[in-house]
């Protein structure tokens, strides 16, 4: 069989397929480039399973490009809370103002105007080109280049532009005139139900007869591609303040700068630990030298507290960093007495810990994205005021500025939490500290 033949018994036979086994996704129940969209944004990085009850909340709460343009970033993040990459979530909605004033609310189809929307890059376009109005644009994403490599027997590296290039073309050259939308979702479908990255179900798979890579014995060996860099570990020490006074049943948390990762979100006070050796993992630091670190780094920022004792230890992991969290929960103490171990031990430790990372890692503090309590620059509003989404609004006593980094710290309670968007690590320690997780620590 020819190329020309295998081609065209591989169109053929994924849509017959596609058509009989094809889930019932709810962004699928309506032409709606405005739901392809959110959608197509919403299943970057995420699982199709993971992905449908935010989608149906963000919908109800988002139904129109307007209602999303329109709406408080504090509330899109909310809505996007747990979904991670947030970025994206910045991005759509920076679009959606885009599709407002540029093109009256109603999505491009065209697919310069699509492509030059915030956060849409040439996958996403084809999708919602393809998707939503049906015109023969290719939509090539991870899934869609290991189907393609291992059925054309494909050995080019899928990491290259050039290879996305040659897939791009490909996937345009067996999309069957009239049906791009249905084409491009069988072949997504095929590559998330059945031509799986390690365990593949070629005997299920609708094009296993003419598949080259099968054939050969390859179908486990491809797609070729580059392994990443493995994401860089850091330790990372977590306060979880607990309020006393006038801000009993309450704890300490801040604002993320305005750029960078998790930008404006909230967050525990937390502090980058003396960095690891070059060549070696952080390990986690002993209680009591973690416990003066951290006591001096919220004493920099203006806050008294006491380290009680370490409460859990937890991960997040990003893309290109691992954070190694040890949560320590604290108590606020008053500022005029000046305790000892704030006021000496922890200062001093701080100083040390902030010594090093000059000494040792310059490159690493400087790195975009890498923010901790020591050498971050806070933001301002067009009036030099520091930006937070609720200094306007909140008493002068629950909001207030670190003297050393400049971001916004708060008193929040538990009613706060449906209000504020925090990073799902964040999210669930806190969540767990109101639930009366950490209550036994050093009673």
């Amino acid at each position: 069989m020819g190329l020309l033949e295998q081609k065209r018994h591989f169109s053929v036979n994924l849509l017959d397929w596609y058509m009989v086994n094809r889930r019932d996704l709810p962004w699928r129940r309506h032409n709606n480039p405005y739901f392809t969209w959110v959608s197509e944004i919403m299943l970057q990085q995420t699982r199709v399973d993971t992905v449908i009850p935010y989608f149906n909340r963000f919908i109800g709460n988002f139904p129109t490009v307007q209602a999303l343009a329109e709406a408080p970033e504090e509330e899109v993040l909310k809505n996007w809370e747990g979904l991670g990459y947030y970025s994206r979530a910045r991005n759509l909605q920076a679009a959606a103002r885009q599709v407002m004033e540029l093109h009256g609310g109603e999505m491009p189809q065209d697919k310069q105007a699509v492509f030059a929307l915030k956060g849409v890059g040439p996958y996403t376009a084809g999708a919602i080109l393809s998707i939503a109005f049906n015109q023969p644009q290719p939509a090539v994403d991870g899934n869609v280049m290991r189907v393609l490599s291992r059925y054309f027997l494909i050995d080019e590296d899928i990491m290259k532009g050039s290879t996305r290039g040659l897939m791009e073309e490909l996937a345009g050259e067996l999309i069957p005139e009239g049906r791009a939308r249905d084409f491009n979702q069988a072949l997504m479908e095929l590559g998330a139900l059945v031509c799986t990255p390690k365990a593949p179900h070629c005997l299920t798979c609708p094009v296993m007869e003419q598949c080259s890579g099968r054939i050969a014995g390859r179908e486990l060996t491809l797609p070729v591609k580059t392994k990443a860099k493995p994401p860089r570990p850091e330790q990372r020490l977590v306060a979880i303040v607990e309020g006393r006074g006038a801000h009993r049943g309450r704890v300490l948390v801040r604002q993320r700068p305005a750029t960078g990762l998790l930008a404006r979100m909230w967050e525990l006070p937390h502090v980058l630990a003396a960095p690891a050796a070059a060549g070696k993992a952080a390990g986690p630091l002993a209680d009591e030298p973690a416990m003066a670190l951290l006591a001096g780094s919220l004493w920099a920022e203006g806050f008294a507290a006491r380290p009680e004792g370490l409460a859990t230890h937890a991960e997040h992991v990003f893309s290109h960093i691992v954070w190694s969290l040890q949560v320590y929960k604290c108590t606020e103490q008053d500022q005029s007495n000046e305790l000892p171990l704030i006021a000496a031990e922890a200062r001093a430790a701080y100083d040390a810990q902030a010594a090093a990372k000059e000494t040792t890692a310059p490159a690493q503090a400087s790195e975009p994205g890498i923010i901790d309590a020591a050498n971050i620059s806070g933001s301002l509003d067009e009036q030099g005021e520091p930006l937070s989404a609720f200094a306007a609004s909140e008493p002068a006593h629950d909001v207030m500025s670190g003297k050393g980094d400049g971001l916004i710290y708060r008193w929040i309670g538990p009613e706060d939490m449906d209000k504020m968007a925090f990073p799902n690590i964040f999210l669930k320690l806190i969540s767990s500290y109101f639930a009366g997780a950490y209550d036994d620590v050093n009673e």
